[in-house]
């Protein structure tokens, strides 16, 4: 697959991931608060159009997680449950941990 349009993107965006990070742990001070106020936005305005895509339906399931016509959506779907797991379950720990040192 990674000869098609959809492995070039993963890479891609894979890469641009990698360095974002990459550059936000290594470089100093100013030039990762520049990094973060020229990409968080981006990010986050990136998470939340995924999140949107994934918008629950009045009765809490996802119409886009569905995958056959009569069967129901996973309630919370990944898309959300993968964002609140990464985003803020593991905060908790990061920032235990971060206080710590």
């Amino acid at each position: 697959m990674s000869g098609s349009i959809f492995g070039h993107m993963e890479a891609s965006l894979q890469g641009y991931l990698t360095e974002v990070s990459h550059r936000a742990e290594v470089d100093g001070d100013a030039a990762a608060t520049r990094l973060a106020r020229a990409e968080l936005p981006r990010i986050v305005a990136a998470l939340r159009a995924l999140l949107a895509e994934h918008s629950p339906d009045e009765n809490g399931r996802c119409p886009s997680c569905r995958t056959r016509l009569f069967t129901r959506a996973p309630a919370p779907c990944r898309a959300y449950l993968t964002a609140h797991l990464c985003l803020l379950v593991t905060e908790d720990t990061s920032y235990k941990e971060h206080l710590a040192r």
